[in-house]
């Protein structure tokens, strides 16, 4: 005879809280960036190797898919770095309080979304 048991709780019991998706998609931008690590070093590489190497690389990352990569890759920067400044101060024993913690997770989301603004209207100048 076999016991009746509970199933575990699953995702679809719980109510998404910002605490939970800011968490989840914490690990899902470091994966990206983990896994888009080798279009960084190539573009190190591109610039190590020469005017040449470096000219055409600009040149593949005038493509618009290129251009969403990047743009993609910018905001997942910033939103890891926004949220691991987060951790810090919840290592510090601050901001553990629901109240903070939703500002401090909207907080996250706008500062990384201000943060890709500024660096697109950088990218768009030439950098000037």
């Amino acid at each position: 005879m076999q016991k009746e048991r509970p199933l575990s709780p699953h995702l679809s019991v719980y109510k998404p809280q910002i605490t939970s998706v800011l968490s989840i998609l914490n690990r899902v931008f470091g994966s990206f960036m983990a896994v888009s690590t080798p279009v960084l070093v190539y573009w190190l590489m591109s610039i190590a190797s020469g005017p040449e190497a470096y000219a055409e690389l600009q040149a593949c990352f005038s493509h618009w898919f290129a251009k969403l990569f990047l743009l993609a890759w910018a905001f997942s920067f910033f939103y890891h770095m926004s949220n691991g400044i987060r951790h810090l101060f919840w290592d510090a024993g601050k901001g553990h309080d629901l109240e903070t913690l939703n500002k401090s997770g909207y907080a996250v989301l706008a500062s990384a979304v201000t943060l890709t603004a500024i660096t697109i209207v950088f990218a768009l100048k030439g950098g000037a």
